[in-house]
């Protein structure tokens, strides 16, 4: 074989290294794979809020007045979106902490790969464990509590931004209070206490109709509220509309709301993130 061959090859096959899409894609694969290594994470991951959607919709299960559903049927999509919300935010506020104090992230960023491949991996990892949640939680709302699945195209794609524009503005947010915590040790009680208040503001845990006004609206600064909102639109049918603050799905809102929730959490994450804990500078 010829010297100018050899470089011909090395040139064309070998020299090249993936793109930054590329290697998102790989990344994503790892944390994946990573993910459901650890079966503890996994089990509490995807059991939370499926226990919870059991314990609430089966203790209340009475007729809602005027809106033709039982107020079981009311958790079902909002416990999908609590799902969402935690798949993302939760889980990457509370990774990414522990990352950075574990001097991973510190690795990573002395590594050729860019950082943009970092955060897709994370992105990937985020949109198939939210997805999953997804369906084993409508899977449980259709089969235990009469939870009707969309029944016409334009509400599976309703169904569809609403959980893209969702889990990306959620994992955005998740990305940007990663940065908030001192330690890893602090990073669960820092990510999950605004989580828990958000599911009791936002009409996860109590019907919108209960909820004081002041609180309401401190949760329509937030996009778990409009999610829940927007996917009680897709499951429940129009009678249920008189249960919304609005008396209606607000189905535009909706979508302006999460998409500049991802527009505001990018411009966080920029803000705000960093590969080094305070301590190390």
């Amino acid at each position: 074989m010829t010297t100018t061959a050899v470089r011909g090859r090395d040139a064309v096959g070998v020299g090249r290294l993936p793109g930054t899409w590329g290697l998102g894609l790989r990344r994503g694969a790892l944390e994946i794979r990573q993910f459901f290594r650890q079966r503890d994470q996994v089990v509490f991951t995807f059991a939370f809020p499926v226990v919870f959607l059991f314990l609430f919709a089966s203790i209340f299960r009475d007729d809602v007045e005027g809106a033709g559903v039982t107020v079981s049927q009311l958790y079902v999509p909002a416990m999908t979106a609590a799902g969402i919300m935690s798949t993302s935010f939760q889980s990457l506020g509370i990774s990414i902490a522990v990352e950075r104090e574990d001097k991973v992230l510190r690795r990573l960023r002395g590594t050729p790969m860019p950082p943009t491949a970092y955060f897709l991996g994370k992105i990937w990892l985020v949109l198939f464990t939210g997805l999953l949640e997804t369906v084993v939680l409508l899977l449980v709302g259709t089969t235990l509590y009469d939870v009707d699945l969309p029944s016409g195209a334009g509400r599976w794609f309703d169904l569809a931004w609403i959980f893209v524009l969702g889990i990306t503005a959620c994992a955005l947010l998740g990305i940007a209070i990663s940065s908030v915590p001192n330690s890893a040790n602090s990073a669960s009680s820092v990510v999950v206490l605004p989580f828990l208040v958000l599911q009791f503001i936002s009409g996860v845990y109590i019907a919108i109709g209960t909820v004081p006004d002041w609180m309401l609206t401190v949760g329509a600064l937030f996009p778990l509220k409009w999610m829940c909102q927007g996917l009680r639109g897709v499951f429940l049918p129009e009678s249920a509309q008189v249960l919304e603050q609005a008396g209606s799905w607000e189905t535009g809102r909706v979508a302006l709301v999460l998409a500049a929730w991802c527009v505001g959490g990018l411009v966080l994450c920029l803000l705000t993130f960093r590969f080094k804990d305070r301590r190390t500078g």
